[in-house]
């Protein structure tokens, strides 16, 4: 009977691979600490040319009340989607760009096994596919 990939005894492999790929990327993302300062007030992004000048996520929202408000008078208005759409975007990026991603403090030890469970379990995991690719 031919296992996973179609090698001989590669089920056992995969299984294995496949519990410590998930362990270790599990163990991995609890690891990360994710925050934001996002809020109308806070600066989306800065222009140093003129002395400092930042755009906050309040003045973004001024050009989508006006494009709301261009639309709900004529929805064939290219204006009012221009300027929807395109504030709606700079909103939807500024919050990403906001997004601070961080690791937890955490003994060495405990990155090393993380490292060995996700990296060999993804290892082990290829290996028992028996992939072309690879080879």
């Amino acid at each position: 009977m031919k296992g996973a990939g179609g090698s001989s005894g590669g089920i056992g492999h995969f299984f294995i691979g496949l519990i410590m790929m998930c362990g270790g990327f599990y163990m991995l993302l609890n690891a990360i600490s994710v925050t934001s300062n996002f809020g109308l007030s806070s600066r989306i992004y800065s222009v140093n040319a003129l002395g400092g000048f930042g755009v906050t996520g309040g003045m973004v929202m001024i050009p989508f009340i006006f494009g709301v408000g261009l639309i709900f008078y004529n929805s064939k208005n290219i204006l009012g989607w221009v300027l929807s759409l395109g504030s709606l975007t700079a909103l939807i990026f500024g919050v990403i760009s906001s997004v601070r991603f961080s690791m937890r403090t955490m003994a060495s030890f405990d990155l090393i096994v993380i490292i060995i469970l996700a990296f060999g379990g993804l290892g082990l995991f290829l290996r028992s596919l028996n992939l072309l690719i690879l080879k």
